[in-house]
């Protein structure tokens, strides 16, 4: 039997990349470059995200057995592209059913794959849908290194195949390839669970990120490496692309011993050289088998070992605007629209996704449409007109007066007797998505809607009115939120984008004389804890008023929440940004007849 080789440093290549669902050449172009990269810096092993080869999540593409057998292909295509260094790479797996897979591949050949064992189920994820659960755990020696594979939500678990891989596969490093979705707080949720698992186990822990936005979700990056004593070594930038190089801090040596049997559960490393009192868990439940890689000599590496980069995290408005900004662009851009229009109302939530528009995409690919009313102030024209200057965005003004005036000229005879309500109102904003579309088809510009999180949750928006678009980048900001934002992104600048005005005058919808949303709704610093409460938290009426909050205001409130789900179902997608967004998030059924107590 072989001796197992000797260690030696071992420089690892996080490739923190943004992928295209379905755009096999694109991916594996990318892995092929980055690969290529990672080899001129020295690298010996360069880790992908979860599921590189057809980007995360592709939903029901993996219902079609062609989309499975070309993702097969672009795998051994990937593979081929990484000789010289060990690569480990996301796929589809197809053996008796589906996997989430990772690849581990050395010099160009794949010599062992993972299958991910903890599918979510929650929230966005719906991964029970399409793949079967791993029962095994493999470890692999990589320059005397033994290192564990899994896969994003496996290290979420205390007792998980980390654990496993860390006890009876004796690993010294844990790679976890991931495709994890933003929300707020998130980084900070990593950070605390790298930190505990690395400690516990006795491990060094490397995290590769996804980045870029994916229809309603963004991957922030912020890839991790933790050493085995539960301390960050390394922190990748979030919301941007990024290789990092990490030489990992000395481990001890192996004992001497004789190496396992390529695949054998039964011939493992000899036992771990930590205290074993810091290792938790049970290693009975999975199969580990361990397999050997190859000897090759090592890269050759120019100076001394790398210093990996700690990037601070971002204060949450800059997080969340980044967010915001990413989504946006990749939305955009994947989807070959590099040109939207807003319709510019002058309040302030236009204003933001305005600004957030032109700091994606660049004032030429905006353009603002002002369409004033009888009902619009001089303020509110004037402090459009003042944006798009400070942007530097085309602004067009198009009245609705005679059409509003056609229209109600053509209901008179059925409207005949009744008096004006919420129907005169609602025609104002159908009129104005009218002509926002009309634009968007002509020019073939991406509509964007610039409802909030608290309009979209009690339905203080027109259907098929201002909440038209093909995206909705603030969709899933409180009004709070969006003047916490919109603020901060103001003080980024020596010229404020957006007008001070803008900021002071009260919210309206100038769609009825002296209108106001506050006065419709409550004061958005009563309402929006009030929704926090019951949208994203679950909270009874009950509860709700325990927290202070008028019993009447709340039972209100709620029952606005719940009448509006129709509406929801019908709005376009957007970034989601909180733990709770409307969507995949939260979903309530339309028609029913609880009461909320």
């Amino acid at each position: 039997m072989p001796r197992l080789p000797t260690r030696q440093p071992l420089r690892l290549a996080l490739a923190q990349i943004g992928l295209r669902v379905g755009d096999l050449d694109a991916n594996v172009q990318q892995i092929a470059a980055d690969a290529e990269r990672a080899r001129r810096a020295g690298a010996d092993l360069i880790v992908f995200p979860e599921l590189t080869i057809c980007g995360y999540l592709p939903e029901d593409l993996l219902l079609k057995r062609q989309f499975i057998d070309d993702n097969l292909a672009a795998l051994q295509r990937a593979a081929a592209a990484c000789r010289g260094i060990t690569a480990m790479i996301g796929f589809v797996d197809r053996q008796d059913d589906l996997y989430n897979a990772a690849a581990v591949i050395d010099d160009g050949e794949v010599r062992l794959i993972y299958h991910k064992q903890y599918l979510p189920n929650y929230g966005v994820f719906d991964e029970a849908r399409y793949f079967k659960a791993g029962v095994v755990a493999p470890v692999f020696v990589k320059n005397g290194v033994t290192i564990g594979v899994n896969i994003c939500e496996d290290l979420w678990h205390a007792e998980g195949p980390a654990t496993v891989q860390a006890i009876g596969g004796r690993a010294d490093v844990i790679i976890n390839l991931t495709a994890s979705p933003y929300h707020v707080g998130k980084p900070a949720l990593r950070d605390a669970m790298l930190a505990r698992r690395s400690r516990e186990n006795g491990v060094v822990i490397a995290y590769a990120n996804q980045v870029g936005g994916q229809d309603d979700l963004v991957f922030d990056g912020g890839s991790l490496v933790y050493g085995a004593d539960g301390r960050c070594l390394a922190r990748g930038p979030m919301f941007e692309p990024a290789l990092m190089i990490v030489d990992l801090p000395n481990l001890p040596d192996l004992n001497d011993s004789n190496a396992p049997d390529g695949g054998n559960p039964s011939n493992l490393p000899p036992p771990h050289r930590l205290d074993p009192r810091r290792r938790t868990g049970r290693s009975e439940a999975l199969s580990v088998p361990t397999y050997v890689l190859p000897s090759r000599p090592p890269p050759r590496r120019m100076g001394p070992p790398t210093t990996p980069a700690i990037v601070a995290r971002l204060a949450p408005p800059a997080e969340m605007y980044r967010a915001l900004r990413l989504g946006l662009f990749d939305y955009a851009k994947k989807n070959g629209l590099p040109t939207v229009v807003v319709g510019l109302s002058g309040g302030i939530d236009s204003a933001l996704v305005a600004t957030l528009a032109v700091d994606a995409l660049g004032a030429d690919h905006v353009v603002g449409l002002f369409m004033a009313s009888r009902y619009t102030a001089k303020a509110s024209g004037d402090d459009a007109a003042a944006l798009a200057k400070r942007l530097g965005i085309r602004l067009i003004s198009l009245p609705i007066e005679e059409a509003f005036q056609t229209y109600l000229g053509m209901l008179a005879p059925l409207f005949t007797g009744r008096p004006p309500d919420i129907a005169e109102e609602n025609l104002q904003a159908r009129i104005r998505a009218t002509l926002l579309m009309a634009l968007a088809n002509k020019f073939g510009w991406l509509l964007l809607a610039t409802g909030n999180k608290s309009e979209m949750s009690v339905g203080y928006a027109t259907l098929y009115g201002d909440m038209a678009g093909g995206f909705a980048p603030i969709k899933d900001l409180w009004k709070t939120t969006v003047y916490t934002l919109a603020r901060w992104r103001n003080r980024q600048d020596k010229v404020q984008p957006i007008p001070p005005r803008i900021l002071r005058r009260p919210p309206t919808a100038e769609l009825r004389p002296d209108q106001t949303d506050e006065a419709a709704l409550a004061p958005y610093a009563t309402l929006d804890p009030i929704l926090r409460a019951f949208v994203e938290e679950d909270k009874s009426v009950s509860e709700i008023v325990k927290m202070g909050f008028d019993r009447k205001t709340v039972a209100r409130i709620v029952a606005l929440v719940t009448r509006s789900e129709f509406k929801r179902r019908q709005a376009p997608i957007g970034v989601k940004i909180t733990p709770r967004a409307f969507g995949k998030d939260r979903r309530m059924p339309i028609t029913q007849d609880y009461v909320e107590r």
